[in-house]
């Protein structure tokens, strides 16, 4: 009788499970039984690791063979567990020593032939593993880059079992074939899902190039570039709207672009779910930029936060994770969908449930809503016609609700772009590197004012501590207040005010909110003129 053990994880969303893979063979019938609450691609691993071990250059042992995947009660899937199958196997049968990958973490899934073939997910598979304490881990030679990005942790990168093999028995390392420059690798297909990213309108932005959408390129517009210039500053959802043709689109494709990078924790938190999701870029094992997600209005709900079949799977507002949700023609989406939001909206995250199992994934991320005043396009513009009634206009505007825009910190009325505006009459507009410089500034400024706190952002802190501990300058509120026992404002409104004035006060250099900064601030909220200077950055 043999029996080995080595390791390998489940991924339950982003995050990973570590599972015991053990080997036991018995005198007996040759068979070969999975066990562990397997799914049908990895039932199917038997046929593979089979096939893959007789391809390497060694003997299927002809006994009674049991793998049992522990613990028994966590589902797995996916074909990640056939690396670590055939080694436990092989540890049984005393081919490698059981020893020797007793503490290795396995990832990978073998073709027939015995190479060893890139899977997604390998990111959170390899920081699970670490916090478990595990050490040494093993993958595809292909998303060797994505585990190294994980501290602490060797990591092996192997092309095939034979390579693996001759590693864990001291023998030379044989040469695999290398794909030939210029040729598709037929290895990669396991990383990426196609059209996974075209579905939901996920980019990520980086560098500095000339393809790069800069700010400079929009045409007036100067009350929503202080806008996009303040939600990027703190982190505040925007609401955009006007009439068609007027630069909402092209303003919410520059506002990653004024975001600062993101920092080493950030990138892998973005990095994992992008990697489970399957529209990690091949050869870019780490995503540095604020990612933009801009998905069709056609979307459902169970695309907008996670779902479908089975385990549950990350939606665009984990893939938006720590950069741009832009939710174009926002009333065109279904009203179920948008509600859907607002729990993410206020926690950072989405828990969803399915009767296969519960999923939590990172949601921390800049909503930005774009929207006509009609069907039409044309409501409240002078001398057009608009041919929506006045019921239809009302309908197709209570399509965003209450609760929903109540969380948008920023809204702003988009106008139609003038003829002088147009032909640069005006001057040349600012570009988006001295904007991103300010929002850096700022964001500098309220991190070094939220550094001893969980916070980071302006618009993270809660309302309570707004008020009790970062007070504004004495008399401040005094019009919010008003606003409020008017019923302009609701409580969270209030607190929402609150979070802008202390970013306007931040891109002006102030200490804290002084009344100008405040009326700043419910004029962002509100859309109506409190007689405030329109460019926050030019105090």
């Amino acid at each position: 009788m043999g029996f080995a053990r080595t390791c390998s994880v489940a991924l339950v969303g982003v995050e990973g499970v570590v599972v015991e893979v053990q080997a036991d063979l018995e005198p007996g019938v040759a068979a070969f039984t999975l066990v562990g609450l397997p799914d049908k691609s990895l039932v199917e691993s038997r046929d593979r690791v089979r096939a893959a071990v007789v391809n390497s250059g060694c003997e299927w042992p002809q006994r009674k063979l049991t793998v049992g995947l522990s613990p028994a009660s966590v589902p797995k899937g996916g074909s990640g567990f056939d690396l670590a199958v055939a080694c436990a196997v092989l540890g049984a049968a005393e081919r490698v020593d059981p020893l020797e990958i007793a503490d290795l973490m396995m990832i990978g899934e073998l073709g027939l032939d015995g190479r060893v073939r890139p899977v997604r997910g390998v990111l959170p598979a390899v920081l699970a593993a670490s916090e478990a304490g595990y050490r040494q881990v093993v993958v595809p030679e292909q998303t060797a880059a994505e585990a190294a990005l994980v501290p602490g942790v060797s990591v092996l990168g192997v092309r095939s079992l034979r390579q693996l093999i001759a590693v864990l028995t001291d023998e030379p390392v044989p040469e695999e074939e290398v794909q030939e420059l210029g040729r598709p690798d037929p290895m990669l297909a396991g990383l990426t899902v196609p059209g996974a990213g075209m579905g939901t309108g996920v980019a990520a932005v980086s560098g500095a190039g000339a393809g790069r959408p800069d700010l400079a390129e929009v045409a007036g517009q100067r009350a929503a570039r202080t806008a996009l210039e303040v939600a990027a500053a703190g982190g505040h959802h925007i609401f955009l709207s006007g009439p068609p043709g007027a630069g909402k689109t092209m303003l919410a494709e520059r506002l990653p672009g004024l975001l600062p990078p993101l920092t080493q924790q950030e990138a892998l938190e973005v990095t994992a779910v992008h990697s489970v999701a399957g529209i990690l870029p091949p050869g870019q094992p780490l995503v540095d930029s604020p990612p933009y997600c801009a998905p069709h209005h056609s979307a459902t709900m169970a695309a907008l936060v996670g779902g479908g079949n089975g385990l549950p799977r990350p939606g665009a507002v984990s893939l938006a994770h720590r950069g741009v949700l832009f939710l174009d023609e926002a009333p065109e989406f279904s009203g179920q969908a948008l509600d859907a939001l607002r729990q993410p909206l206020e926690s950072g995250y989405v828990v969803v449930a399915r009767a296969a199992g519960m999923m939590r994934m990172p949601a921390r991320f800049l909503l930005m809503l774009a929207a006509n005043p009609c069907p039409c396009g044309r409501h409240g513009l002078t001398g057009d016609v608009c041919e929506c009634s006045p019921a239809t206009v009302r309908r197709y505007q209570a399509r965003l609700s209450g609760p929903l825009l109540d969380r948008v910190d920023v809204r702003v009325h988009v106008e139609a772009v003038s003829r002088a505006e147009l032909t640069g009459a005006g001057g040349a507009a600012e570009c988006s590197a001295s904007v991103a410089a300010r929002v850096r500034e700022a964001r500098e400024r309220s991190a070094a004012r939220l550094q001893d706190t969980p916070w980071r952002l302006n618009s993270e802190v809660p309302g309570h501590e707004l008020r009790t501990r970062w007070q504004p300058f004495p008399g401040a509120l005094r019009e919010a207040e008003r606003d409020m026992e008017r019923g302009l404002l609701t409580a969270r409104g209030l607190d929402r005010v609150l979070r802008v004035a202390w970013t306007v006060a931040d891109l002006a250099g102030h200490d804290r909110p002084l009344a100008p900064d405040i009326a700043q601030a419910l004029q962002l909220r509100t859309g109506v003129g409190r007689g405030v200077p329109v460019g926050a950055g030019e105090r």
